[in-house]
C-alpha cells in the first residue's frame, strides 16, 4: 500500500478523533459551539445527541487505525471504514452542511482512490 494512502488514512482518522472531542467533550463550550455554529441553548438541548454522534466518529477513527495497524493485510478494513466515512460525509453534506463534503467526504474519496491505485 502506498505511503501517501496510509498518511491520508491517518489524517482522516485523526480528524475523526477531533470530531469525537468536539462532539463529546466540547459541544456546549464556546469552541464547540463555534465549530458547529450553535447557540448555547441548542447545544445544551442536543448534547446527548452530539455525544452519540461523537462516539460514532470515534468508531470510524478506531476502524481506520485498526486497518493501518494491520498493514497490507488491512486493505479490506481500510476500504470498509473509508467507505463508511464517505457515506457519512455525503449524507452530512447533503442534509446538514455543505462543508462536510469537503471536510469528510472528499478526503475519504481521495484515500479510497489512493488505496485502489496502490
Amino acid at each position: 500500500m502506498s505511503l501517501a494512502a496510509n498518511i491520508l488514512i491517518a489524517v482522516i482518522a485523526l480528524l475523526h478523533v477531533w470530531f469525537l472531542v468536539l462532539e463529546m467533550f466540547l459541544w456546549t463550550r464556546p469552541s464547540g459551539r463555534r465549530a458547529f455554529g450553535t447557540t448555547s441553548e441548542f447545544a445544551e438541548q442536543s448534547k446527548a445527541l452530539a455525544a452519540n454522534q461523537g462516539l460514532y466518529n470515534g468508531f470510524l477513527a478506531a476502524g481506520l487505525g485498526w486497518g493501518l495497524c494491520l498493514g497490507d493485510a488491512g486493505l479490506a478494513v481500510k476500504l470498509f471504514f473509508l467507505g463508511c466515512v464517505l457515506v457519512a460525509g455525503l449524507f452530512g453534506g447533503l442534509t446538514a452542511a455543505r462543508k462536510i463534503l469537503l471536510i469528510q467526504a472528499l478526503p475519504a474519496a481521495l484515500a479510497i482512490a489512493l488505496v485502489m491505485l496502490a
